[in-house]
């Protein structure tokens, strides 16, 4: 029982720290030699910010990234990946940007992403996503929370 106390609270510690830090998750479609870039605003130097993508579909699930601060010098760069899952500390406050790159390969790519900055605030449930709310049990909406927060944590602790 002390050990099960324990663990729920580490849990429930780890979920209230969580709460500052904010997620976006998107599915991207990239065409056959085109460039996407996507960007982010870090407010404060010294925040952390994370990077996750997956290419689902397409050709061989290959792409090129590139990621940079606000003046243009490279943070992060990958060749030909299938997927990547990143964490960097921002030495400068200003616009990032993330940039998927299909220029060399002729195949349309179904990318999933997430850029993921210390600062941004949570977003909240749309009002689309709200019939799912009618469908699911309190306990098992306080599990799919709890399991993005400690994704959020996981990325953050890198």
């Amino acid at each position: 029982m002390v050990c099960r106390r324990s663990i729920l609270s580490s849990l429930a510690i780890g979920v209230l720290g969580a709460a500052h830090v904010g997620a976006t998750a998107l599915t991207a479609m990239l065409g056959a030699n085109e460039r996407s870039c996507y960007y982010a605003d870090v407010d404060g130097v010294g925040e952390k910010v994370g990077f996750y993508f997956a290419v689902q579909s397409g050709g061989n699930f290959e792409i090129d990234y590139i990621v940079m601060d606000p003046d243009d010098r490279v943070i992060l760069e990958g060749v030909a990946e299938k997927q990547g899952d990143y964490i960097f500390t921002a030495n400068k406050v200003g616009e990032y940007s993330f940039c998927f790159e299909n220029e060399a390969y002729t195949a349309d790519k179904l990318l999933d992403f997430d850029i993921m900055v210390e600062s941004e605030p949570r977003r909240i449930l749309s009002a689309q996503q709200q019939p799912l709310k009618e469908h699911t049990s309190s306990l098992e909406e306080s599990t799919y929370k709890i399991s993005g927060l400690l994704s959020s944590i996981t990325r953050t602790q890198k």
